[in-house]
């Protein structure tokens, strides 16, 4: 565009032909960019993404297939050769949490810019490898925690900042739905098998708790301490090819966080449960002043002086419509994809050098959290979460 300067940042985009990457991340984050105009940074000046899908050379075709479907035209099974690529400074990876470390590791030592998925590897000593190299080589990186910009979450964070709870005492959670076992003649599973097998990463602590820690460290405030209870209840499911496997990951969790402010957060999460509340993920936060409960995208809240009266009485059916007397929080932006907008954030970073502080030690923090809840599903009692070293 003639008199507008552009920023071009090319990204290497890795593992993007999952459904996670090629939706969120590909087709209504870096497209929609792509779409818009780039990042417009004021009316002279945009940043522009170009990308190159790479992936591995097993299976050309998914890539191929996939730079068709979204008209992108650039696409390679070479990406050891791409990590000396100067034309591609970003590195982004949405692959098999397996995979994450090693090819992250790579990009890192390779001079990349870093961004993304969680979690960033299994254990605590290996993600937080990966900031401390990252720290050493100078690059800029950052973690996908895409919760924290959903249009329930940022209804959440305005009432806090407008001092609608009073003191918050307690935060509940309910996350997770029945998730099919894959079954020959049965309903088709929903998520991938390897999500149930520990051996290739999977398990409901390692997957959710990175994401429970960015979302009430950002909001509500510091973890202190976890304790948590892990099972395996789905014993047997059955995989892609509809060949049958044990499950070894736990895919039922039961965890609650102290804050060091008081606050104590309890969530249950499980993929064997049957939904009956507002959404797959809702959280009751209650106040001495009021209470909302909070979904994905719809936030309702309860003041004192709307706070029914309940008297215990089971000789008579309830009398109070306990779902009545809630208020829905009106918007009062126009909410976009919540991916979309910590891409913008991230591209910012990396061309105007603006703020990003969600980095590989949040990456790791998270991490850590999620195994000291497995140590704590373990020994059957509370672990401290000590903190690591920036």
């Amino acid at each position: 565009m003639a008199g507008v300067k552009t920023h071009r940042v090319g990204i290497m985009m890795n593992g993007v032909t999952g459904r996670m990457g090629t939706n969120q991340h590909l087709i209504r984050s870096i497209l929609e960019i792509i779409k818009q105009g780039g990042v417009k940074v004021s009316d002279t000046e945009v940043i522009m993404p170009d990308v190159m899908l790479c992936g591995y050379p097993r299976n050309p075709r998914a890539l191929e297939d996939l730079a068709k479907k979204t008209g992108l035209e650039k696409w390679s099974t070479d990406v050891e050769g791409l990590l000396v690529d100067p034309d591609y400074p970003v590195y982004f990876d949405s692959q098999l949490t397996t995979r994450r470390y090693e090819w992250v590791k790579k990009a890192i030592e390779a001079g990349k810019h870093i961004y993304c998925e969680k979690p960033t590897a299994t254990t605590t000593e290996k993600a937080y490898e990966l900031y401390k190299i990252a720290k050493e080589k100078g690059v800029k990186n950052g973690v996908v925690q895409d919760k924290l910009w959903l249009p329930g979450f940022l209804k959440l964070q305005k009432l806090i900042d407008d001092g609608f709870f009073g003191e918050i005492l307690s935060v509940m959670g309910d996350f997770g739905y029945w998730v099919f076992d894959g079954k020959p003649g049965g309903k088709a599973m929903q998520r991938p098998s390897w999500n149930y097998r520990k051996e290739d990463g999977g398990g409901m602590i390692i997957d959710m708790v990175c994401h429970y820690h960015y979302v009430i460290s950002n909001i509500f405030g510091s973890i202190k301490s976890v304790s948590a209870h892990a099972s395996t209840l789905i014993k047997q499911r059955w995989d892609e090819k509809s060949e049958p496997y044990k499950c070894t990951a736990d895919d039922l969790a039961m965890t609650t966080f102290e804050l060091d402010n008081g606050i104590i957060v309890h969530i249950n999460s499980s993929w064997a449960t049957r939904v009956r509340r507002d959404d797959l993920f809702v959280l009751q936060v209650d106040g001495t002043n009021g209470s909302a409960v909070v979904g994905l995208r719809d936030c309702l809240i309860q003041s004192a002086a709307d706070t029914p009266r309940p008297l215990w009485n089971p000789d008579i059916d309830q009398p109070v419509k306990f779902y009545e007397g809630w208020t829905p929080v009106q918007p009062d932006a126009q909410y976009e994809n919540a991916f979309k907008v910590q891409w913008e954030m991230f591209l910012k970073h990396i061309a105007l050098d603006e703020p990003f502080r969600w980095d590989l030690l949040e990456a790791a923090k998270g991490v850590q959290l999620a195994n000291l809840a497995l140590e704590s599903s373990s020994k059957r009692a509370w672990v401290d979460v000590p903190e690591l070293e920036a």
